[in-house]
């Protein structure tokens, strides 16, 4: 069972490997509010501080096992065939998504796109003037229908932009998926948001 300790130790390892604090915060799946406490704690003497309020969720028992992201994948894609008859695309948000979105792909037998987030380059102050963009690897989003696929809403503002993202590309998110909602959202800038486990957080922060 992870801690605070063992995430302050991974925020440090992935720092020193050059990550940027929103890789770490889309790797540790907790918000670049947090990730952003991370690394500064694991840089500074240890003192007792109160951490930012976010919950950390550890989905690598199912990342790790093809056959276990498959079933995940799977109950996602049940989810979302139910929202649209029309949409033949699947889009992932990089990094964590696109793994799930492949399989969601599949199993919905959709074309499939990845989008990586602008705070994929973000290390401190605002996100303003940096900017995601989709892979040319993958299928083009222009004027189809589709949805739109990430492991994990902590604050939504990821979502928030890739919907942006799709319908300045012409394209048009019919919902969203995810395995884990830590927002506690039905939906995004109109776009109906179906998670697999939503965590509510009861008492104050």
């Amino acid at each position: 069972m992870k801690n605070v300790d063992d995430l302050v130790e991974e925020a440090r390892s992935l720092a020193d490997r050059g990550f940027a604090r929103g890789e770490i915060a889309d790797e540790l799946n907790v918000s670049r509010e947090t990730a952003a406490w991370l690394v500064d704690r694991a840089g500074a003497t240890p003192v007792q501080t109160s951490g930012p309020g976010d919950i950390h969720v550890d989905w690598s028992a199912v990342g790790r096992d093809s056959a276990r992201l498959g079933y995940m994948a799977a109950a996602l894609a049940d989810l979302l065939s139910k929202q649209g008859e029309d949409v033949d695309l699947t889009v992932g948000i990089e990094k964590a998504g696109g793994p799930l979105a492949t399989t969601v792909a599949t199993e919905l037998d959709t074309d499939l796109a990845t989008y990586t987030p602008r705070k994929h380059q973000w290390n401190e102050g605002g996100i303003e003037g940096l900017s995601g963009g989709f892979s040319r690897n993958f299928a083009k989003v222009r004027e189809r229908d589709c949805y739109i696929v990430d492991d994990t809403i902590t604050s939504g503002t990821t979502m928030a932009e890739t919907i942006a993202a799709v319908r300045s590309h012409d394209g048009e998110p019919v919902a969203c998926g995810v395995m884990a909602d830590k927002a506690g959202v039905d939906e995004i800038e109109g776009v109906p948001v179906y998670s697999l486990v939503q965590l509510i957080r009861v008492g104050e922060e």
